[in-house]
């Protein structure tokens, strides 16, 4: 009897070991369908804590609806396992490069030393192939995160996973069911190929495109010319109404936790049980619109941060962002988690349900929404009663001396100061909402295709094709912190940074310039605090990700201001951040679509330490 009980505990602990014992826990469980890497290991994937958590970085092959691509795996698996750690605890996380190239993996959102964030090239030199590279820092917080590789195309590929950080004090909301749920995009293409092709051709994915018929319908509610205008006009500015994908589904499947739409993803529940959703977007380029028809979701969490409960029908999640949402069905049916794209060119679907098996209605899939003269940055007055405008606009390099309009002395981009004007709505507290201002000169280069016209604060929008949706649609502005800011000073120093991009060239940058081409780091002085202005002179949207630091987004919400490690900015908006520049050292600051960080959307921030005083 004594043997038995032993060799009960021994194989216990070892299948432990092996993360077969996942299914006990809530989240990520056995009826998830996880998908696992090789086919033969199909199972539930491993929840990891404890003192030493082991990775090991692979190569598989990997199956989607009968398509067979290569993958980047975190110990064999597509998402990678659930790290779960503790507030307060020290983390420590050997990662082993079994690929025949250079890895990395950087710790979506989580405050730590600079050299543990994981950027090659940026805060370290990468992980060799066959060696080992151990993650040391302490666990600061709590909340929501995910982590993923900073190396070429590897995030695209397979390589990202949750991470969840448990808190020190009680959280102050409860759920009996709490589940994962990770939304990505796959593809047997890779991030070459994709460039490529969007380089010979920038609409090559989008299979979408306005037809004669709408034209003709366009032309009919309008009138004859005012479409032709319409349309004229956007062909000689080079642009397409219907962008709203570089990447669409025409090669993407969309996945939720490692399952196409027809793998079906589910989570039980019991009617009456409250179920916490922990929506992480790991896509690669991909904006999903998320609801579960039948129920409302009430917003807990948003980047891993606590919020004021926020009840909603629907909302948008950008790449990298994650929401924690608790939803209470009491019925004993399925539901369906419908994840659409924004360009409504596919979507992700899973399903809570009372028992395994069960499938909800899948919604139908809603008319691909087009660009307006908002999305172009057109003032009012410069469009017409009948909804066109006129031709023009702001082409890039026909203009030169760029205005920056600044209230406080202005440092540009690369830490130079630069002329400073009065700045008329920054989208900090106390600015009108939606007040436009008016964009200077274009002095961006070869490398910029239009400026908006105006800019202009658009916190309270969901977003464009929500706009009209008849539902509760979560807006950036709704978001308030649970609990006032730690840091509530004014910002003493304003850096103006301009969105740009030639979609058409498919090339992307900040202020005119790609990586390539910026030789100084943008520099924080240590402990100060300032304003980061982002203006979005391109039509589309960018999340754009600091590491290292939280962006306070200045939504109006006072000392309740909302903490963000990636902040979505709509085409021709004009949306501010307070940072606080507390970690000393040298970090990324990149738009999180991962073809424009790759063509050039990135940049370096560096805090000089205290010891040396910060720059100036």
């Amino acid at each position: 009897m004594n043997n038995e009980v032993v060799s009960r505990r021994l194989l216990l602990k070892r299948m432990g070991a092996l993360g077969l014992l996942a299914s006990i826990q809530q989240l990520l469980p056995a009826c998830a369908g996880h998908a696992l890497l090789p086919a033969a290991l199909t199972g539930t994937p491993a929840t990891l804590s404890g003192e030493l958590i082991d990775l090991v970085i692979g190569q598989h092959s990997f199956t989607v609806d009968g398509r067979t691509g290569t993958a980047v795996t975190i110990n064999g698996t597509i998402p990678g396992p659930l790290i779960r750690l503790k507030e307060g605890r020290q983390a420590t996380i050997r990662v082993t490069n079994q690929l025949t190239e250079h890895t990395s993996i950087h710790w979506h959102g989580i405050l730590l030393p600079s050299h543990m964030d994981g950027v090659p090239g940026v805060s370290f030199n990468g992980i060799e192939p066959g060696t080992t590279f151990t993650y040391r820092f302490p666990v600061k917080q709590s909340g929501t995160y995910w982590y993923h590789s900073h190396s070429g195309g590897q995030e695209l590929m397979g390589m990202y996973a949750p991470l969840i950080i448990d808190p020190i004090e009680p959280e102050p909301f409860h759920s009996e069911r709490d589940y994962v749920v990770m939304l990505s995009d796959w593809s047997v293409e890779s991030l070459d190929t994709m460039l490529a092709n969007l380089k010979k051709a920038s609409g090559y994915y989008n299979f979408q495109k306005r037809t004669a018929g709408e034209f003709v319908a366009d032309a009919r509610r309008l009138g004859f010319w005012s479409a032709l205008q319409n349309y004229v006009m956007w062909d000689q500015m080079r642009m397409d109404p219907t962008d709203f994908a570089d990447v669409t589904g025409h090669t993407f499947t969309y996945l939720m936790n490692g399952l196409s739409p027809a793998g079906n993803w589910t989570g039980l529940f019991r009617p009456g049980d409250r179920v916490r959703l922990r929506l992480i977007n790991a896509a690669s380029m991909t904006f999903f619109d998320v609801r579960i028809p039948g129920l409302t979701m009430t917003v807990v969490q948003a980047d891993g941060q606590n919020v004021q409960p926020v009840v909603v029908e629907e909302l948008r999640i950008g790449v990298a962002e994650t929401y924690d949402v608790i939803v209470q069905p009491e019925e004993d049916r399925a539901f369906t988690i419908f994840a659409e794209t924004m360009d409504r060119s596919g979507y992700a679907r899973g399903t809570l349900a009372p028992r395994a098996g069960m499938s909800g209605e899948i919604p139908e899939r809603r008319s691909r929404p087009l660009r307006t003269m908002d999305d172009m940055g057109m003032h009012m007055e410069s469009v017409k009663t009948d909804g066109t405008a006129p031709f023009g606009g702001m082409p890039s390099g026909n203009h030169t001396g760029h205005a920056h309009q600044l209230e406080h002395g202005h440092h540009g981009s690369d830490g130079h100061p630069m002329a400073a004007k009065e700045q008329a709505g920054t989208g900090r507290a106390g600015m009108a909402a939606g007040e436009p201002v008016k964009h200077g000169p274009d002095d961006h280069g070869s490398g910029n295709q239009m400026v908006a016209e105006y800019s202009r604060n658009r916190l309270a929008e969901p977003g464009r094709g929500l706009e009209d949706s008849g539902r509760r649609v979560l807006a950036y502005a709704d978001l308030k912190s649970l609990a006032p800011a730690y840091d509530r000073r004014e910002p003493e120093r304003d850096i103006e940074i301009h969105l740009t991009g030639h979609m058409n060239r498919y090339m992307w940058s900040f202020d005119g310039k790609k990586y390539s081409e910026a030789r100084e780091p943008i520099r924080f002085r240590y402990g100060e605090r300032l304003r980061l202005t982002f203006v979005n002179d391109t039509m589309m949207e960018h999340p754009l990700h600091l590491h290292g630091m939280w962006m306070d987004l200045e939504n109006g919400a006072g000392e309740y201001l909302p903490r963000k490690h990636t902040v979505i900015v709509k085409p021709a908006e004009r949306l501010s951040v307070a940072v606080t520049a507390d970690a000393p050292g040298r970090w990324a600051f990149h738009c999180h679509l991962l073809l424009h960080m790759d063509a050039g959307m990135f940049r370096v921030v560096e805090v000089a330490d205290h010891e040396h005083g910060g720059h100036s």
